[in-house]
Formats: structure tokens, sequence, C-alpha cells
């Protein structure tokens, strides 16, 4: 778990970082009131899992934990895929600087959004490893409803006409 959070930390700074570097260049970011919540639910997985194992006495169990572990590391490696195609324009946030062409390399060859599949496996293997399936549900539950949201925004933001188009304009 401390992994996890050295991690977040990293990621953190890094998006701070290229936060700058975005704004530096005309960025705009959209649904800046979503972030908190981001933030929220990050922690409450984190705390939630670390609260569980310790408040009902959770027992590693290796068919589980170990499966789940072997998940979270390709999870992990698949966000670092993720971040090195994005280079500088990887964020927390959804900053979009004018101009720039997409991305369509890495792991965006195939998928629009691979971070967020992402984020919801290893919102389920992060706690199973630590046999904290009550965590892995209520986060997964929680989360799913932001990812929505959040998919929306970042359409709206790089596909302003396939927004326009999905809400019935013209």
């Amino acid at each position: 778990m401390t992994v996890m959070v050295v991690v977040r930390l990293v990621e953190l700074a890094n998006a701070r970082r290229n936060a700058r570097w975005a704004i530096e260049r005309g960025g705009i970011e959209y649904g800046r009131r979503q972030h908190p919540v981001m933030i929220t639910l990050h922690v409450c997985l984190l705390v939630g899992t670390v609260a569980e194992v310790a408040l009902a006495d959770r027992a590693f169990v290796p068919a589980i934990g170990w499966s789940a572990l072997a998940v979270l590391i390709l999870v992990q490696a698949g966000r670092a895929w993720c971040m090195r195609a994005l280079g500088p324009r990887w964020n927390t946030r959804v900053i979009v600087v004018p101009g720039l062409p997409l991305i369509t390399t890495g792991p965006y060859r195939w998928m629009r959004h691979p971070n967020y599949l992402i984020v919801l496996f290893e919102g389920i293997t992060l706690p199973l490893v630590h046999t904290a399936w009550i965590t892995a549900m209520l986060f997964t539950i929680a989360n799913t409803p932001w990812l929505v949201v959040r998919v929306r925004t970042e359409n709206a933001a790089l596909w302003p006409a396939v927004a326009l188009a999905a809400r019935g304009g013209s």
C-alpha cells in the first residue's frame, strides 16, 4: 500500500508540472470542479483499503491476493504506457492546448480513454490484493458515475462536434 501512495504522490507532482506546461501554452481546463471529487474518491480507495483490512481483521488470501497483485502490476504498466504516450499532456485534470493534434499512439491507437479503463481495474484489484472486497465494491460503485462524467467532459473538450451531435445539436 505504501508503494501505491508514493506512486500517487509522484503522479500528482507530474500532473502539476504538466498542468503548468499546458497553461503556459494556452491550455484550457474543462470540468475544474470534478478534480476534487476524483481526489476524494482515490483517497477513499487508499484509506478504505487500509481501514477495511484493519477493522475487519482481513487475512491475506493467497489465491486472490497474488492474482490481484499480478493484474495491478499490469494495470500500473498500462498507466505508464498512457503517460508515456501523452507525454507532458498527461494530467489528472482535463486541460486541452488548442491546436495540438490528438494523441493516436500507444494505447490511444485503439481506445479514446484507456486510462479510465485502467482506473476501473485498479479500483478493483488494489483492495483485493489486501482482501478488502467491500472497498473494491464501494469504490467501483462510487467511481463509475464519476468516470462517465469525466469521459463526457473529455469528449466535449477534445471532440466538440461529437459532443454537440450527441446532445442533438447540428
